[in-house]
Order: C-alpha cells, then sequence, then structure tokens
C-alpha cells in the first residue's frame, strides 16, 4: 500500500497547499469489503467543510486522470481535518503545538511513565520541553525526541 502513496502524494501534497493548507496526514486502508483514500489536512486557524470540499474535488480530478489508474480496486476519497486529537507526525506539527495540551507516547519509560500528558512548551531538534501536573505540583519534563513513539494534541479535562 505504501508504494501506492508513495506514487500519489506529491501531487497531493501538492493541491493541498494550493488549497492554504498543509497535510498531515494520510492512509490508504481496507475496511470490510471497501478501499478508503484518507487525506487529513489543516491549516492555520483549522481547516472547515468549505477547504476540505474543495481539497476534494481537485484530489479527485487529479487521481481520475492518472494512467494507469495505481489504485487496483475502487475506493472512497475521504478529506477532513485530523480532528481535536490529531496525530503530531511532522516536525512542522509539533512546532505549532507549542502552548498546545499533547499527550506522547514512549518507546521506553521516561521520567517514571510509558506517557505523559501536559503542555508543550518547546521543541528543538533533539528534545521537546513539558509540562505536566502531577497531583498539585507542575513539573517541567525534557524528553529526548527520539524516544517519542506518537505525539498527539490531548483534550484537557
Amino acid at each position: 500500500m505504501s508504494a501506492i502513496l508513495d506514487k500519489v502524494t506529491p501531487a497531493i501534497t501538492e493541491i493541498v497547499e494550493a488549497n492554504g493548507c498543509y497535510l498531515v496526514d494520510m492512509e490508504y486502508v481496507k475496511e470490510g469489503k471497501s478501499w478508503f483514500l484518507r487525506i487529513y489536512a489543516d491549516k492555520p486557524g483549522r481547516i472547515d467543510i468549505d477547504d476540505c470540499a474543495a481539497i476534494s474535488e481537485q484530489i479527485s480530478e487529479h487521481l481520475d486522470s492518472i494512467k494507469p489508474d495505481p489504485f487496483p480496486e475502487a475506493y472512497f476519497l475521504e478529506v477532513s481535518s485530523p480532528g481535536a486529537e490529531r496525530p503530531l507526525k511532522t516536525d512542522q506539527a509539533l512546532r505549532e503545538a507549542i502552548g498546545e495540551y499533547v499527550h506522547l507516547d514512549y518507546y521506553a519509560p521516561q521520567h517514571g511513565a510509558k506517557s505523559h500528558e501536559g503542555t508543550l512548551e518547546a521543541v528543538t531538534d533533539d528534545k521537546v520541553a513539558l509540562t505536566v501536573q502531577i497531583k498539585t505540583v507542575k513539573k517541567q519534563l525534557e524528553i529526548e525526541r527520539q524516544a517519542i513513539a506518537k505525539a498527539r494534541l490531548a483534550i484537557k479535562f
């Protein structure tokens, strides 16, 4: 499946960016008997339904024009925002999340835990700074970027 995405990602990225947005993630997956090409896009100030519709229409036209068709099966095209708890998969997404409440999962425990939630304070090439609250005490943690398995925005309760 990644070979298919490798073929179409550059053009999809170009279309998304031409609409003032950026590509957050993309997946080509089978659910039940159906295939889905899901494109998650965002922009500063957040993407809206009109942005998604315009991007979807342009991507659909482009993909339909490719010969031979890179997709071996019929599929549904979905373009949407990445959601309230969107993944932070790129350096750009991580840096744009500074000041936001995030959830980090680690490959191995960091500061005594396999994950933390807190406010992302800083991002460098090597580390992130995260302010967490443990009971009534706020503590700033430095986490090596290579230790982070997954990062996403989180909702603070």
